[in-house]
């Protein structure tokens, strides 16, 4: 069976293990939202980022079933080179994002072109995707977070999943470390009264102890008081030689 300190260093642990966890998930998210965030506001012309992985908000049903509307999609810069018919492919077509599926790869005059369609539309696109204007190859996607990763890029959305997560987060530290503080105090000082205590009991038994030898040596005859005894005896004994005699 544990002791309550077993069972406190268990739950001292756990903490630990959970406060670190939250690290790792929390702060990586944290970083590539910011960077994300800040490169939408500082290059409102391309579309944002990070170490070449992009993630798009689906507004349409063309790529049913595979993608949906409110669907994120991320996709990962690649080169053109290296794609082939069947590859869903994230293009620009004026200012707008398109994901749909390679359906002809035309290699004509050395200049790699692509012609897409939706999975769920009738016709093809209709253009040919040049190379400069891809922006990456279908990686995965994130069902049905897209209308939350929208209100994220506004003010209140930003505080609500940028700015108040890190606070919390800041805040559970502080209190943790404060709670942790305040138990190490309370261990400090009953460790000290305990040996405050233990001192003092020390202290009373060794006054009792010498109480106790003086009391001892109070009790014995002095050497005087023997020799006297002894004188007396002595006295007594020719008193009755004497009248003996």
């Amino acid at each position: 069976m544990q002791t309550p300190q077993e069972v406190k260093s268990a739950k001292r642990k756990i903490s630990t293990v959970i406060a670190a966890l939250i690290c790792v998930v929390l702060i990586p998210v944290l970083i590539v939202n910011l960077t994300i965030i800040v490169k939408s506001f500082a290059d409102p012309e391309q579309v944002p980022g990070f170490l070449g992985y992009k993630p798009l908000i689906v507004l349409s049903g063309s790529m049913e079933p595979t993608i949906a509307p409110g669907d994120i999609v991320v996709v990962k810069e690649v080169s053109a080179e290296t794609l082939k018919e069947g590859d869903i492919i994230a293009y620009l077509r004026g200012k707008a994002v398109i994901t749909h599926r390679i359906m002809e790869i035309n290699n004509a005059d050395g200049d790699r072109k692509f012609y897409t369609k939706g999975d769920n539309n009738n016709v093809d696109d209709g253009i040919a995707v040049a190379g400069e204007r891809l922006e990456g190859k279908y990686l995965f996607r994130i069902p049905r977070v897209g209308n939350a990763a929208m209100f994220m890029q506004k003010p209140a959305g930003i505080i609500l999943f940028i700015a108040l997560p890190l606070l919390l987060f800041i805040l559970y530290d502080v209190f943790r470390r404060r709670y942790y503080d305040r138990r190490e105090i309370a261990a400090t000082r009953q460790l000290e009264e305990e040996l405050a205590a233990m001192k003092q009991k020390l202290a009373e038994v060794e006054a009792s102890g010498t109480k106790d030898s003086e009391n001892s040596k109070e009790a014995e005859p002095s050497e005087d008081f023997a020799e006297g005894i002894a004188g007396e005896k002595v006295s007594d004994e020719e008193d009755i030689t004497n009248q003996t005699q």
